[in-house]
């Protein structure tokens, strides 16, 4: 049975969710079919009987289950006999915390520069929404006073990227020879930039850019899609 991934989308159907695309990884690692149902900002309360208020959000079969974490544990427990997102506790506890370290200094970061391109992208029935509840996140500023010098925020933004820079001087993936979830969630966080963000968060001849590229080749080439340039 193909399992129904909700994603957020925006105008142009490019996807929205850093955390969408993390699952759309771990099932392709779990070699589970997959298909994808695209939803905007105000349509999530509708889904599933307005059991949700986030994506992602899976069917699988009877079973919904909403929140990256929940889903991967679920597709490890639901499917152990494909391959493991999670070899160890251990493992998973290492990329729990790959991904508080990535939440905290990495996407906020990018949010800073581009949340109001995920504004002006967002279909135009859900952009009072994304403003409204986004301004209220920051504190009341607006979007574009937020965004303001976006440009002088860059350096910080790369300065930041050095643990993950180290990681991968010596193996091709975080995890190692072969990706692991860690992976995932760094390649959804870019993939979900560059899908919106149209100021260059990376310097050409950023190590990094290897990286994605094999990260974006991954799985009959699942993270090339149509994007901003990623770096300048």
């Amino acid at each position: 049975m193909t399992i129904r991934l909700y994603e957020l989308v925006c105008a142009n159907g490019r996807s929205l969710s850093p955390y969408v695309w993390r699952i759309k990884y771990a099932l392709a690692h779990k070699k589970l079919d997959f298909e994808t149902i695209p939803v905007g900002f105000t349509e999530i309360p509708d889904l599933c009987g307005g059991k949700y208020k986030t994506v992602p959000i899976i069917e699988d079969g009877a079973t919904t289950v909403c929140d990256s974490w929940a889903i991967a544990d679920y597709l490890d427990t639901a499917y152990p006999d494909n391959p493991k997102l999670f070899s160890s506790v251990q493992e998973r506890a290492m990329c729990r915390f790959f991904d508080s370290w990535f939440g905290l200094e990495i996407m906020s970061r990018i949010f800073s520069i581009n949340a109001l391109d995920i504004h002006n992208h967002a279909r135009k029935q859900d952009q009072a929404y994304f403003r409204k509840s986004r301004e209220t996140r920051i504190g009341g500023m607006t979007l574009e006073k937020f965004v303001e010098n976006r440009e002088a925020r860059l350096p910080e933004l790369n300065h930041a990227l050095r643990p993950m820079r180290a990681a991968l001087t010596a193996t091709p993936f975080l995890a190692g020879d072969k990706p692991n979830y860690a992976d995932y969630i760094a390649l959804g966080g870019f993939i979900w930039a560059g899908s919106i963000c149209t100021t260059p968060l990376l310097e050409s001849d950023d190590k990094l850019n290897d990286w994605l590229e094999r990260g974006f080749s991954l799985y009959n080439n699942l993270g090339k899609v149509e994007r901003y340039p990623l770096s300048a």
